[in-house]
């Protein structure tokens, strides 16, 4: 079994599939990434060039991803050729587009946001003059956006001339939330489908990217209910093997509308690996092997949260008050293995687990404050 992707879901991946003995064999670019410091089998490529993925995978059985910015037309041969992809390459391809994602919600009459698709950053500006799009409005890069990266949103005439993004794009309305919220669902080759409980997200106002994660999120049992079921709908519409992750808008009125999705272990699941019966990694594996889905149920009420480079510093990664925040119960650190340390660059995470979801908030929180990822030492 293969992935392409040697970061930090790579890693915990490979962590899942050494309980079982399985060996797992990552493409990324240097064996130096999280992943290449628990598994023997890592190849040094790039997963975007077409004769790396190749010669990578022609000798698999399964081949998976760890992320989406893979070259697809190599696995488009290797399925082919008979080697098993999850998710599948004709699927990845809607994925990797967020227009194109947009367009696959309307056409299953799955509920999102609505959009429109624009050329470029001057074709948004003319349709803002004209009349056709007002402001304000959430502007998303059609592909390469990851963690913050690629979203912009547009709110006066200034954020029109100093923050639009450049190339092909997708606009949609700014929705008036209640909450953001993400379910992880798994589905196997044999169609069962299982969903993660929800989790309720905060976010980093200065990097746009998800700082906490509450388990189980605060809504009521009909609102996660039908978030679940409508998880299950869009993976069972994409028809993928493996896990997506699903993330949600709850509008002031009650409605919950598809933000966008990705189809492989995500952030908005670490926690599952302290809190749940079965964590998203071992879930993932289980379904694109087409085995029993495991039990989702939470042992017990988390936080997760991410662990972020410090503003400021660029370079060797030193973890300063950590000592103190492992004093903390309950609190299980995930440290990701990467040398270097940026500016809100995901190093780690932390999950704290607790009887009472109010205690354990308390928890991450103070962790948050204490525990900085600086350079130096």
């Amino acid at each position: 079994m293969g992935v392409l992707g040697g970061g930090q879901l790579g890693k915990m991946l490979a962590q899942a599939a050494n309980n079982w003995h399985l060996p797992l064999f990552l493409l990324d670019t240097d064996s130096s990434f999280p992943a290449g410091r628990v598994s023997p089998f890592f190849t040094a490529g790039n997963f975007k060039d077409y004769d790396d993925v190749y010669q990578f995978g022609k000798d698999k059985q399964v081949l998976t991803i760890e992320i989406e910015h893979v070259n697809t037309e190599a696995l488009h041969q290797l399925e082919k050729e008979g080697v098993k992809v999850h998710p599948a390459p004709a699927k990845l391809d809607i994925i990797k587009d967020k227009g194109l994602q947009k367009q696959f919600y309307a056409e299953h009459n799955i509920p999102t946001s609505p959009f429109a698709l624009y050329t470029n950053e001057e074709a948004v500006r003319k349709a803002v003059a004209s009349g056709e799009r007002s402001l304000p409005f959430v502007q998303k890069s059609r592909t390469a956006g990851y963690d913050g990266r690629g979203v912009s949103i547009i709110r006066s005439e200034a954020d029109l001339e100093a923050k639009l993004l450049p190339g092909p794009c997708m606009i949609e309305d700014l929705v008036e939330m209640d909450k953001e919220i993400a379910v992880i669902v798994a589905r196997n080759e044999s169609g069962q489908t299982q969903a993660f409980p929800a989790v309720e997200m905060a976010f980093n106002p200065e990097a746009n990217l998800v700082e906490f994660l509450f388990c189980p999120a605060n809504i009521s049992k009909e609102v996660e209910a039908k978030a679940e079921a409508l998880a299950a709908q869009v993976i069972n519409a994409y028809r993928i093997c493996g896990l997506l992750a699903v993330e949600l808008f709850l509008d002031k009125e009650g409605n919950l509308l598809v933000n966008e999705v990705a189809p492989r272990p995500h952030n908005s699941g670490h926690h599952t690996i302290d809190s749940c019966y079965t964590s998203q990694f071992e879930q993932h594996l289980r379904a694109i092997l087409n085995l029993p889905l495991g039990s989702t149920k939470m042992k017990s009420p988390s936080v997760m949260v991410n662990l972020l480079g410090a503003p400021g510093h660029t370079g060797p990664a030193y973890y300063k008050h950590l000592e103190e925040c492992l004093k903390i119960e309950g609190a299980h650190f995930h440290l990701y293995g990467k040398s270097t340390t940026k500016p809100f660059r995901k190093m780690g995470h932390a999950t704290i687990v607790d009887e009472s979801l109010e205690r354990a908030v308390g928890k991450a929180r103070w962790i948050q404050e204490k525990l900085e990822i600086v350079s130096g030492s």
